[in-house]
């Protein structure tokens, strides 16, 4: 495992409880006119807004799903018009990519295109974004403290990302509190999510000593809380954990590439109107013992695999198999719906092998898989 390591993240972090109610203070700091992005539901929005000192202009920007292309370029002008001094985010992982997409792009020269990875030229950012404050409803994506924005083009039917140094929003506040209104579906979806980006940085074959204190801390409360989360939304200590384990794992995704999971995401979720965390819960287990698999055959160890089991059983004597066995029984026991409820099918294989092999995220699987693992992975999640 690699010792030496560099590690960024937002600006400022503020987490705990009722931490939502020092945002109307830190707003004044960065200006008066606030481009407000949320969700379809504005409630937590509007409750903000009211907050807010007199001499604050706030614009609302409300976003419907996963962020498109058209729905970045939309907000960026809006901020540009309103001529924002500051963008928040108020949401969950969409709202918060759309902010800090936004934030970026209202301050740099030409088209979104221009800067996309995959689809796009993948410039890099030229100018620093105007200021950003995440605040997550979620406990999932960790997006309140990762450098990018997943940002999906309905036209080439895929997600990409929009990734600079400079995205790291400058204040992230986590409350989890705000997450007590999520639904059990949700819980477990988001949850998942958070799961996957712990344990895939974890095993990545780009780890590091730093990062691996992060996956093991937000391990250890997703295996202890997750469930609770789902049967009990009020559960003050489930919620809490989530939420920190949710901002390790984006943590940890900013520093760390991740693997195959994340790797057919994108694609996935491109192609279908699938979201995230089921594609997450969906490759998970199969995923996890393809690499085990994979890393047996070149006579590799499973020294990481090995912790992870036992970090996620609770048990000192468990071993690299138990971790497939654990993540399956999850994902039933959460009642995720399965990859094949989406319409996803045996005829779209080829297409997602191709993709994935493609994406970033691939060249942090901790073993190269080959054709047919790939293939081999999208039949056992089905």
């Amino acid at each position: 495992m690699e010792s030496n390591f560099s590690f960024a993240t937002a600006g400022q972090l503020i987490f705990g409880n009722h931490s939502v109610n020092s945002v109307p203070d830190l707003v004044t700091n960065f200006g008066k006119k606030v481009l407000l992005v949320t969700g379809g539901n504005k409630s937590k929005a509007a409750e903000l807004r009211a907050a807010f000192p007199d001499e604050i202009e706030c614009t609302f920007y409300s976003i419907q799903g996963e962020p498109t292309t058209s729905v970045i370029e939309e907000g960026v002008q809006l901020a540009r018009i309103k001529k924002c001094d500051v963008v928040i985010g108020l949401g969950g992982g969409s709202v918060i990519d759309s902010a800090k997409a936004i934030a970026a792009m209202a301050t740099n020269p030409g088209e979104l295109m221009d800067y996309l990875e995959v689809i796009g030229l993948g410039k890099p950012l030229s100018q620093k974004p105007l200021p950003c404050i995440a605040i997550p409803t979620t406990a999932g994506t960790g997006a309140e403290v990762t450098k990018n924005s997943v940002i999906k083009s309905v036209e080439k039917q895929v997600k990409v990302s929009l990734r600079s140094n400079y995205m790291y929003p400058d204040i992230a506040v986590v409350d989890p509190v705000l997450t007590y209104s999520m639904s059990p579906a949700l819980t477990a979806s988001t949850g998942v999510d958070a799961l996957t980006h712990l344990l895939e940085t974890f095993v990545s074959s780009q780890a590091n000593l730093f990062n691996d204190m992060l996956c093991r801390e937000g391990l250890t409360r997703i295996a202890r809380s997750l469930l609770k989360a789902y049967k009990n939304g009020n559960d003050r200590t489930a919620r809490e954990d989530m939420a920190m384990a949710s901002m390790l794992g984006g943590m940890a995704l900013a520093n760390v590439k991740l693997g195959a999971v994340h790797g057919f995401a994108g694609p996935m979720g491109g192609m279908f109107p699938i979201p995230h965390g089921a594609v997450c819960a969906g490759l998970m287990a199969a995923v996890i013992e393809t690499n085990i698999n994979a890393l047996q055959r070149e006579g590799k160890a499973l020294t990481k695999f090995d912790e992870l089991a036992k970090i996620l059983t609770a048990n000192r004597n468990a071993v690299a198999a138990d971790a497939v066995i654990w993540a399956a029984d999850l994902v039933s026991t959460l009642r995720i719906p399965s990859l094949s409820a989406f319409g996803i099918t045996k005829e779209d294989f080829a297409e997602l092998v191709k993709k994935a092999k493609a994406s970033s995220s691939m060249k942090g699987n901790p073993v190269e898989l080959t054709d047919e693992d790939l293939y081999r992975i999208l039949e056992k999640s089905f």
